[in-house]
């Protein structure tokens, strides 16, 4: 294999990983700070508030990743103005939807807690979190949209510092506000959001001074000038709803969980939640990776090189897949641990739960990545059915079925049977693609 494309492809996908390992931290984090310094219901709080977050980060990623395909080739093509003016007019779109997102969520903060599943004891705690985190809106969406197109600029590692920066300043806030303070669950929620000021500020600096391809340009704002998003509102679509969908599977999950099991299940998911998002973002991090070097080789017609690509991003994706199975299966206690206490039912019955539903990891890295290729070469309508069946159809159809089938207490197995589906479409695409390439 061409020994550049090998540096290329490592140099743009541990970048990424890191950063999305980097990101997903932010909620594991404010876990275990909320679950050490307020408790265990609000703990679940936490939970039912994440979907919130995770349609925030959509957002961006809807927006960014269309784009960002779309840039890639018109970079590949030598078209740099014009890339640079789809990359400043986006980043305008961006910002206003962030504002009618932050303004609707406020005026109806007690309906999208209610929504969330949130009742009882948990209503305070959820309204407390959303209400705090979704003024800062316009930072996560404007965060996670220059995050990508950062390296589509060709400087991959700055998101990882991003990411990174972002990471600590949220650590060191949770802890000063939590714990010391004593502010609560708003006190995460704020803590999450100044983070992401503080890669918003860094990104907005890097393309403002030190960017080699993308630069801020007068553009246009005519309506004519939208067009290009019933183009690449699309190709974001596959990509937005794998991020979507952990917060997707959270809410059927708690929804199911709380009229079958109770509130004290609804703990037990919010650490399996916190570890399925880790692995979900490990695996985003390698589609995202690859993206912005497939688009440019598609653009430059070079299909060797982004078949190449592939096969490297589906080895990665595959070993780290079965390597986090086998890890929950083996440190399952020690992960529970970090947020319930070991001497308790609760414990035990979570452990059990992790183990479960760890089996659908086993084929997540292979549909994430699948459903990014094909996005990076222009076939939305196949990245489109596969992200959708995944983030969305399957899950909920798992969720009905498995446990009529094996139980309520099996309801874990959902995350793998929906896996499992999502795999025969990836599979049937990937062979049509082969098919027709021959």
């Amino acid at each position: 294999m061409n020994q550049s494309l090998t540096r290329q492809f490592f140099r743009f996908t541990i970048p990424t990983i890191l950063s999305m390992v980097a990101f997903s931290l932010y909620t594991l984090v404010d876990g275990i700070f909320v679950a050490k310094g307020v408790g265990e219901t609000a703990l679940a709080a936490v939970n039912l508030s994440s979907p919130y977050n995770s349609v925030m980060f959509a957002a961006g990623l809807l927006l960014a990743v269309g784009m960002s395909t779309t840039i890639a080739i018109r970079l590949g093509n030598g078209k740099h103005h014009e890339a640079s003016s789809l990359f400043t007019r986006n980043l305008i779109v961006a910002v206003v939807v962030s504002i009618v997102i932050s303004v609707l969520t406020l005026l109806n903060l007690r309906s999208v807690a209610q929504f969330l599943g949130a009742e009882g004891d948990t209503l305070g705690y959820v309204m407390e979190y959303v209400g705090g985190v979704s003024p800062f809106a316009v930072f996560f969406i404007c965060s996670y949209n220059m995050e990508i197109l950062v390296k589509t600029d060709g400087t991959p590692l700055l998101s990882t510092i991003g990411v990174s920066l972002a990471g600590v300043t949220n650590l060191v806030l949770d802890w000063l506000f939590v714990l010391i303070f004593h502010w609560g669950v708003r006190g995460a929620a704020v803590a999450t959001g100044l983070a992401q000021v503080v890669s918003t500020v860094l990104y907005l600096y890097y393309f403002a001074k030190h960017s080699k391809q993308l630069h801020f340009v007068k553009v246009s704002l005519k309506p004519s000038e939208f067009k290009i998003y019933r183009r690449t509102l699309p190709l974001g679509v596959a990509d937005s709803i794998t991020e979507m969908s952990n917060g997707v599977v959270l809410f059927a999950f708690n929804q199911t969980i709380l009229r079958l099991i109770g509130e004290s299940g609804v703990v037990s998911y919010t650490v399996i939640g916190y570890v399925n998002t880790l692995v979900l973002m490990v695996m985003s991090g390698i589609a995202q990776g690859i993206q912005p070097i497939s688009s440019f080789y598609y653009g430059k017609q070079e299909r060797k090189s982004y078949e190449a690509i592939l096969k490297m991003a589906l080895a990665m994706a595959i070993i780290l897949s079965v390597g986090s199975f086998l890890g929950c299966q083996m440190f399952g206690g020690s992960i529970v641990g970090l947020f319930i206490k070991r001497d308790s039912l609760l414990f035990d019955s979570s452990v059990a739960a992790l183990r479960k539903y760890s089996l659908a990891f086993v084929l997540m890295g292979f549909n994430v990545v699948l459903a990014a290729f094909f996005t990076s070469i222009e076939k939305a309508s196949r990245s489109f059915p596969i992200s959708v069946g995944r983030g969305l159809i399957f899950p909920v159809l798992a969720l009905v079925l498995v446990p009529k089938v094996l139980g309520a207490e099996n309801l874990w197995y959902a995350g793998a049977v929906s896996e499992v589906a999502a795999s025969v479409i990836a599979g049937m695409f990937m062979a049509m693609y082969l098919k027709k390439r021959r």
